[in-house]
């Protein structure tokens, strides 16, 4: 591991059989390809971010913001795919740097939502070309036969895993079942 700045590490562990400079066998499991192809995403993405002071973290909650701003903190959170808890760390580093801003909307003393400052959406300009270059990048020498087939390849897999676990959430959905009386001993 190689420690970047302010607690960014980078992963330099290497799969077996990429560090081999071969090709997949067909014997590496695909929820590990993926979950690598993944990290090595975000690695890029926070490499390009940090002269920005912004983390991954941050563009987690920028992307969403840039999209739909003024959402409540639990539908940024949602949105997001992160915790209540992280979301509200994440906005309050946000305002700190001058990026958002936290206000209850008028008659709503309950929610707050958060609203994107104009250096908020000015790093927009700077930050989704980041995001693009590492596209880019991770598609260097991929045929466009393969990204087509990749591409849909992964959408049928999420869709599967999703369809898996809201079967598994329903199954574990309790049951309400009426109290048997007990024999008396």
């Amino acid at each position: 591991m190689t420690t970047l700045r302010k607690g960014l590490v980078m992963d330099q562990r290497v799969e077996p059989s990429v560090a081999d400079g071969g090709v997949d066998d067909g014997q590496e499991r695909l929820a590990r390809l993926v979950r690598n192809a993944a990290r090595a995403y975000v690695r890029g993405l926070q490499l390009r971010l940090e002269p920005h002071d912004v983390n991954y973290g941050h563009w987690s909650v920028l992307r969403v913001l840039w999209a739909q701003d003024g959402l409540s903190q639990r539908d940024l959170s949602e949105q997001a795919g992160i915790t209540d808890s992280t979301t509200f760390a994440v906005v309050k580093s946000l305002d700190a740097l001058g990026y958002v801003e936290r206000r209850h909307l008028p008659g709503n003393n309950k929610n707050v939502h958060v609203f994107l400052t104009r250096s908020g959406k000015a790093l927009k300009r700077q930050l989704i070309p980041l995001a693009v270059d590492v596209n880019q990048v991770s598609v260097e020498g991929v045929s466009e036969e393969d990204l087509r087939i990749t591409r849909r390849t992964l959408i049928r897999i999420n869709e599967a895993l999703a369809r898996d676990e809201a079967t598994l959430l329903q199954a574990a959905k309790p049951t309400t079942r009426k109290k048997r009386p007990r024999p008396d001993a």
